[in-house]
């Protein structure tokens, strides 16, 4: 990294500004914008990110008192609090939706992926879910979702192997989960990892008709008929194993084919879980492993709740908004990129809290952390399943 930069500066870089530019001329962006373009926006709303600011007041103040160092910092001339907010408002989120996909795609070819995951199946294996962010009704009106609440939806897709997203989208919290399965481009030979909110056996056929597998959690009540069960280890937690056919009348017709039903029992919660798959082949403790590791879509919603601003919003507008989410995941692949192509051993934590307290400083940012013990901090000690393999 270039010494002679501002730390800002030279994490920026590794974004593809050529790219980004496409994006902004497929949108029109820029169209009428004399001075503060796409880009400086963009610049602006990844500063606060870093930075941590609460709103846009105080985004606005803290660029300010570096107004010399704007130019440098690809903040444009001058920034005001009325231009970001018109710009936040007015320019398309699709610009911002558009680039995130872009920035995915490289991250994804850039990072090393999970050994384990890899050593059970070599196609992707992704996890499925949503979380809710709460809004304020009366200035959030156009999402409303219940009576006195307001909120939108991020519905998510992870790929487990990176820790990337490959999918988000944002609809009113009103919207339901399963929608989002016919939006997502299915990849032969790829496993999709759900809760059972999702359970559509039309949808599951879907999934299969496409040549992928699906992992997902029974329903407590659900109507089928063993066909053959396999000789399972107790103690590994595997309860059984079984062949089924679907015996209610519309999850049959939707589904007709067989399905694996896998009963597992962990140990460390207590608890029973009864997956169903159309995968045949694959052990019954790796598919319940796979299921563990939906737990990282979890996680991710949490860090990013935490440590970005995606929870207070710097705009009222829906565009505002997804503008803001959008820029939001990019920041956090940025900071998997930094990751990877420094071969940092930082967690990705500590890696945005470096940074965060060094976007003006001059100092090359491989002596961030090559000067920088590793604590090995771990923000959350969730509960997961236990695997015992034998």
């Amino acid at each position: 990294m270039n010494s002679g930069q501002y730390v800002f500066a030279q994490a920026v870089l590794l974004l593809p500004s050529r790219v980004f530019d496409r994006c902004v001329k497929v949108f029109n962006g820029n169209k009428g914008v004399r001075h503060f373009t796409c880009w400086h926006q963009f610049m602006c709303m990844v500063f606060g990110q870093l930075s941590n600011r609460e709103s846009l007041r105080d985004l606005i103040v803290c660029t300010n008192a570096h107004k010399p160092k704007h130019y440098h910092l690809g903040l444009g001339k001058h920034v005001s609090r009325s231009t970001l907010a018109d710009a936040n408002e007015r320019r398309d989120y699709r610009i911002y939706e558009t680039f995130a996909y872009e920035l995915i795609s490289q991250a994804q070819q850039l990072v090393v992926k999970d050994q384990e995951l890899a050593s059970i199946t070599a196609g992707n294996v992704y996890a499925l879910d949503s979380t809710i962010i709460d809004l304020c009704l009366n200035s959030f009106w156009w999402a409303t979702f219940r009576k006195a609440k307001a909120a939108v939806k991020v519905h998510t897709l992870l790929d487990l192997k990176t820790s990337i997203p490959a999918f988000v989208q944002i609809t009113p919290a009103s919207v339901h989960d399963l929608h989002e399965l016919d939006r997502i481009n299915l990849e032969p030979g790829g496993f999709y990892i759900m809760d059972r909110g999702y359970i559509d056996f039309k949808r599951l056929d879907k999934i299969d008709r496409h040549d992928a597998f699906f992992v997902i959690r029974s329903r407590d009540k659900l109507g089928f008929k063993r066909i053959s069960s396999k000789t399972v280890i107790k103690s590994s937690g595997v309860l059984c194993d079984q062949i089924i056919e679907l015996t209610n009348f519309y999850p049959k017709s939707f589904y007709s084919k067989k399905l694996r039903r896998i009963k597992f029992y962990d140990q460390q919660q207590n608890r029973t879980f009864v997956f169903l798959t159309n995968n045949l082949e694959l052990a019954a403790s790796d598919i319940a492993l796979l299921y563990k590791y939906r737990w990282r879509i979890e996680l991710l919603f949490k860090w990013i709740k935490q440590h970005l601003k995606i929870k207070t919003f710097w705009g009222r507008s829906i565009n505002a908004v997804k503008t803001q989410i959008y820029i939001a995941i990019i920041t956090y692949v940025l900071v998997i990129i930094l990751k990877s192509k420094l071969k940092l051993t930082q967690s990705i934590y500590e890696i945005i809290q470096i940074i965060g307290m060094s976007l003006v400083d001059k100092t090359p940012i491989r002596d961030l952390f090559d000067n920088t013990e590793n604590q090995d901090i771990k923000e959350l000690n969730n509960i997961q399943l236990k695997i015992n393999l034998i």
